[in-house]
């Protein structure tokens, strides 16, 4: 039974969650870093909110962990990179709070609008000081979004229907999507100076850290208000006390900062700033929603395979798994044949997926063959850190699709070029769920994968099947199946041997030593 510790809080109904699927799962919250340590070990799933810090400390302990799941968008939490070079998904919860921030960050808009927390202050203070907040309307005024994915699509929605203008700078919003949600797509330096207000919606990255600092404040309209429920370190907070100081903008709404918990600030302290705790996501609904959705999705992953909103894989639905599972079994010792035969670098891999495989998601079946091809060499390499791996070696992964199928209605080529040779493997499934090499080094053979096989190529002559059947069985080798392929006849050939028992180096000796040999190799699958 695999085993979750939660280690943030949670809805009980995710505990319940996890305990109706069959999955033990302990909640133990508020562990200090030696505490979580001491326990990671034993558990093959770790559900963690903002609280709990997993680092690279505690993934060296974590020698079962196989998925990390933040309920919740925000991953700074977590060293994705880590878990990744150990092999472990790192899931979040996207959409679970899209729509609770989304309204936060119009709530602040409205806020910046007619100064209320300054307003309410004065009020309840006993003045009476209605001519000192003069707000503004947001109908007309134009609204500048930065990051326009699911959340800032759904302030753009709020925003059309409080009849304001739009514009949207994201470098991953196509024009059609940005004509389906109603907002016009224009780039940063012509979002600027633009704007009346500003709402910032994107991760926080190397391309979007410190994206408003004091030069691109100088752009802006004079007059403009900014609202930030996105994440701390987009905006420049010096650059930003200095462009309030100066008037040049008229107000910030801010829910994150560069440091958390925000105690103390240099934007603290001015009635044209409100400032929230980071309550962008902290609704009833939301935090029951991305409990629930870790939850599933955690659970679906330890099952199933199903891989949902991971950050460090390609995603697998529930309803594809089943439909992938045999073909990444394919993939995966597709891959293994060739790095099992390859004892020099490898420089480039092509997959070539033709007929029906070429309209399923191929991205976790690549990642399979990189895996088997990587694994006679690293141990630890596995689906979700193989393309990783491949990368940091610097070994060219490309995919080729072909709807059309030729001699097989599905088929997987894979194509290794190493410093000493290319290495070419196909395969196909038979009866939907039985995976089959068809074709070695462009020889048509067709062989199932087992436990344990003998590889052979050889010149096609006269003597040499029996030579290798007497030497198999003096060798103590039971034939349980034996497959043969050639290009032509007396040309070179390649014989594929399925045996009861290991080939040892001893019996591999005596193969090589066979006329007509020109090499052997013993394989495990």
């Amino acid at each position: 039974m695999p085993k979750v510790l939660i280690a943030d809080s949670l809805s009980p109904h995710a505990v319940a969650i996890f305990k109706a699927r069959g999955i033990e799962a302990d909640v133990k919250t508020g562990l200090k870093p030696d505490e979580l340590k001491q326990i990671i070990g034993i558990y093959d799933g770790l559900a963690v909110r903002s609280a709990t810090k997993v680092t690279p400390d505690i993934l060296n302990e974590a020698r079962h962990l196989k998925v990390i799941g933040r309920a919740g968008i925000g991953i700074d939490n977590i060293d994705v990179a880590a878990a990744t070079q150990r092999g472990i998904v790192v899931m979040n919860t996207p959409f679970g709070n899209s729509i609770t921030t989304a309204e936060h960050a119009i709530a602040l808009m409205f806020a910046l609008a007619r100064q209320l927390p300054a307003a309410d202050r004065s009020t309840q203070a006993g003045k009476w000081e209605k001519n000192r907040f003069m707000g503004v309307e947001l109908t007309g005024k134009t609204l500048g979004i930065i990051g326009c994915g699911n959340i800032g699509a759904i302030v753009a929605d709020r925003a059309l229907g409080l009849r304001m203008k739009v514009i949207a700078y994201d470098p991953f919003l196509s024009p059609d999507r940005a004509q389906v949600l109603g907002v016009e797509k224009v780039e940063l330096d012509q979002l600027l100076p633009r704007a009346d207000f500003i709402t910032l919606h994107t991760p926080l990255t190397e391309a979007t850290k410190n994206i408003i600092d004091a030069r691109a404040l100088t752009k802006t309209k004079k007059g403009v208000r900014l609202i930030n429920c996105a994440r701390g370190g987009l905006i420049v907070e010096e650059d930003l006390r200095a462009a309030l100081e100066s008037g040049h903008v008229a107000g910030a709404a801010l829910d994150v900062f560069l440091t958390e918990p925000a105690k103390n600030n240099a934007l603290f302290g001015r009635d044209d700033v409100i400032a929230t705790p980071h309550l962008g996501a902290a609704t009833t609904e939301a935090q029951e929603n991305v409990a629930l959705q870790v939850a599933e999705q955690m659970s679906d992953f330890l099952l199933s395979g199903a891989v949902v909103n991971a950050v460090n894989m390609p995603s697998v639905s529930g309803e594809d798994a089943p439909k992938l599972r045999p073909y990444m079994e394919l993939a995966q010792r597709l891959g293994g044949f060739v790095g099992q035969l390859t004892d020099t670098n490898i420089k480039s891999v092509t997959i070539e997926y033709d007929g029906h495989v070429a309209s399923l998601n191929c991205r976790p079946l690549t990642a399979c063959v990189l895996m088997g091809l990587l694994q006679p060499q690293l141990e630890t390499v596995n689906t979700v850190n193989a393309p990783v791996v491949a990368r940091e070696r610097n070994i060219r992964v490309s995919e080729v699709r072909n709807d059309e199928s030729a001699d097989y209605q599905t088929l997987i080529r894979v194509v290794v070029e190493a410093e000493d040779r290319t290495r070419r493997v196909a395969g196909s499934l038979f009866g939907h769920d039985k995976p089959r090499m068809v074709e070695i080094e462009g020889i048509q053979i067709e062989a199932e994968f087992a436990p344990n096989m003998l590889y052979v190529r050889n010149q096609d002559k006269p003597g040499f099947i029996g030579n290798l059947g007497r030497t198999l069985s003096d060798s103590g080798h039971n034939i349980a199946t034996f497959h043969l392929g050639r290009t032509a006849q007396g040309a070179d050939a390649i014989c594929l041997v399925a045996v009861d028992q290991p080939i040892n180096e001893g019996t591999l000796a005596k193969v090589r030593g066979i006329p007509l040999v020109v090499k052997a190799r013993g394989l495990r699958f």
